[in-house]
């Protein structure tokens, strides 16, 4: 029950959410007290206007996406582990499985492990059954990283984590287990990277971060021409969906915070 609440209640609290919940109070409110709804209906469009605008967009974040950037190369460790939430089950019409906004992540490790950085690679990651079907992510993900050059005899699997919390304590298991030393390289979305950082070093792991699928760059050639900062000031779906994102970030930090995960 926790996991689907964590999931349904902070909608009503994310730019769009709220917006639908302040302009159908408006809706109800709009023949007997048409400026109560009319004020509802502006501040559900401010809502809608200010997250969806690219700088309240990168600022949210880039606040945390720039939090854990490497300094120089990355150190060698005892594993890579890559987290799940960026792949989507073979279902037809897909011919096979295929990787989602933040496949990145299993590019990645599958890099670091292709370079040496160590010897085994930990994919973590469950499916919830009520939002997908099929395999589990880490199975999903051990095929596609096999494609990339990592041999089946390098792989470690967690198939049943179905949140950031899980995972590490799944992790911290394996690498008990296996007698590996707690020390790996954390492969993961940068927005995710805080929170993820901050759980596995809570279960007693030296997590080194290495931060992956970045949305925010250094310098954005848009910024530079008035044209670019037009279309950088009118609302734009894609910058909606970023500031959920962060926010999604925010929230879960403060939920795992007040649970004792992190």
């Amino acid at each position: 029950m926790f996991l689907f609440l964590s999931k349904l209640l902070p909608i009503f609290i994310y730019p769009l959410g709220l917006s639908c919940l302040l302009l159908i109070a408006a809706f109800i409110m709009i023949w007997r007290q048409p400026k109560w709804a009319a004020g509802l209906i502006s501040l559900a469009l401010i809502i809608l206007f200010l997250f969806s605008n690219a700088w309240v967009s990168s600022a949210l974040m880039r606040s945390l996406e720039w939090q854990n950037i490497p300094e120089g190369e990355l150190p060698n460790a005892a594993a890579i582990v890559i987290l799940g939430g960026s792949v989507v089950p073979k279902v037809p019409p897909r011919p096979w499985v295929e990787i989602s906004e933040e496949g990145d992540r299993i590019l990645y490790g599958a890099k670091l492990y292709r370079e040496g950085k160590a010897a085994k690679v930990i994919l973590s990651g469950g499916r919830i059954n009520w939002k997908n079907t099929g395999a589990s992510e880490s199975q999903d993900m051990a095929e596609l990283v096999e494609t990339m050059g990592v041999p089946q005899s390098a792989i470690l699997q967690d198939p049943t984590s179905l949140n950031t919390y899980e995972n590490a304590v799944n992790v911290r298991k394996i690498l008990d287990s296996q007698g590996i030393e707690r020390r790996v390289l954390l492969v993961t979305s940068a927005l995710h990277t805080p929170r993820s950082l901050a759980i596995f070093k809570r279960q007693g792991i030296d997590a080194i971060p290495a931060p992956t699928d970045f949305i925010t760059i250094e310098q954005d050639p848009n910024q530079n021409t008035w044209q670019g900062a037009v279309l950088e000031f009118l609302p734009d779906a894609g910058r909606l969906a970023n500031s959920t994102r962060a926010l999604k970030e925010y929230i879960g930090i403060v939920i795992y915070r007040l649970r004792g995960w992190l």
